[in-house]
């Protein structure tokens, strides 16, 4: 089936269920603040290299943490014993989006090009993207950005420049998470490290379900 193509001139988005066994939707369009609140109400989310037209993506088989269900190994609990830990909201942005774009750059490639930077920095303007990190001993160590939905957080990206900056940051955000009434961290794909955090895997369908709840 070829892969839907966004018209220019109008929001809108395919059905979901319609996507490709690898996930991906559509392609084209822009990353206006109104194109990503809708993809993102829907489960879909934008990735792509720089340089190529935007890839929309919805998995059908999600993978999510629950805030209530983080799991916080036996060392790191020890590690949080150890040290003054505390958690940042919002001290900059833009820094922590891209402070996850060097660090992914550096190690393995990234999808946060310029334009992406940029969008969701509007996103945050208008309260709906956050970064989360965590300060270990009044140094930050590691951090996060995503998407804020209602009772709904969609992850993004990582970075760590101490040890267990991004699993503190992570632990730290579903604390807060859970405390707010959020339902689900959305972690889009499955890795090792996520499931080693609690992360599970349900079905589109079960996705939207906690996606409807008030």
């Amino acid at each position: 089936m070829p892969v839907f193509r966004l018209p220019e001139n109008k929001i809108v988005f395919p059905d979901p269920t319609m996507a490709e066994p690898d996930g991906l939707l559509a392609v084209g369009g822009d990353l206006c603040v109104e194109r990503l609140l809708l993809a993102y109400s829907n489960g879909i989310f934008p990735w792509y290299d720089e340089g190529n037209p935007i890839m929309w993506w919805c998995p059908k088989e999600r993978f999510i943490i629950r805030p209530e269900k983080i799991h916080i190994s036996h060392s790191l609990k020890k590690y949080m014993k150890k040290h003054e830990i505390h958690i940042v909201i919002n001290r900059d942005f833009s820094d922590t989006m891209h402070r996850c774009r060097m660090k992914r750059e550096y190690e393995e490639g990234t999808w946060i090009t310029d334009d992406m930077e940029a969008a969701y920095a509007r996103l945050h303007k208008k309260d709906f993207a956050m970064a989360v990190e965590s300060e270990v001993d009044g140094v930050i160590a590691g951090g996060l950005y995503g998407v804020i939905l209602g009772k709904n957080f969609f992850g993004e990206s990582m970075y760590s420049d101490q040890e267990n900056g991004s699993k503190l940051a992570l632990v730290l955000l579903a604390q807060r998470m859970q405390e707010q009434g959020v339902r689900m961290i959305d972690c889009q794909f499955h890795t090792d490290f996520l499931e080693s955090m609690g992360g599970e895997k349900i079905s589109y369908k079960e996705y939207m379900e906690l996606m409807s709840l008030e």
